[in-house]
């Protein structure tokens, strides 16, 4: 029987089943809604105990074949971004990584992965994934940085402002997004 959704009310027995089925829906998808439907699933009630660092490459797997912002967005910011304010000391290392990986998308996921977080925000690697990537001309990866910043900005405005003030690198969109409501 399907639940909201479509899924089964029926808790999927394992982990092993749940990430099998994420990926089969991601990977044999024809179209984008399938995909969508394969990252409504990864957030499933269901699946809310397997939302530790052993799913973040299952996580990463979907961001770098999915290769487009409205997938990588919804991962980075809803799943990866979770399990870094739970796993702080396993996953900060792996942001700093991606923030220099060669992969635009999981730049652009170690960027805005904190968009959200508020006060949980982690500010030295909020700073540090932004400064790795403040002179890459990617407007993916501008538009990120100036979001992450803006968002960040409801929090502390004050930091953001010394940011962008401290940071005379970044792009024009960069810091106009990221000063777009101060």
């Amino acid at each position: 029987q399907a639940g909201r959704g479509g899924f089964p009310q029926d808790r999927i027995p394992r982990r092993a089943n749940w990430e099998a089925t994420v990926r089969q829906l991601w990977h044999e998808a024809t179209y984008r809604e399938e995909r969508y439907l394969a990252i409504e699933l990864t957030g499933h009630r269901m699946a809310r105990a397997w939302q530790d660092p052993d799913a973040v490459p299952l996580y990463r797997e979907l961001i770098v074949t999915g290769a487009w912002w409205d997938f990588v967005d919804e991962l980075a910011i809803r799943r990866i971004g979770p399990i870094l304010r739970r796993f702080r000391d396993e996953l900060t290392p792996l942001m700093r990584s991606w923030a220099r990986h060669e992969d635009r998308w999981l730049r652009r996921s170690a960027v805005i992965c904190q968009v959200t977080a508020k006060a949980a925000t982690d500010r030295d690697l909020l700073a540090d994934v932004i400064t790795a990537n403040i002179d890459d001309k990617d407007f993916f990866l501008r538009k990120g940085i100036g979001w992450a910043l803006r968002d960040y900005a409801k929090t502390d405005p004050d930091w953001v402002r010394a940011f962008v003030a401290e940071h005379p690198g970044l792009s024009p969109l960069s810091r106009r997004e990221a000063l777009k409501n101060l």
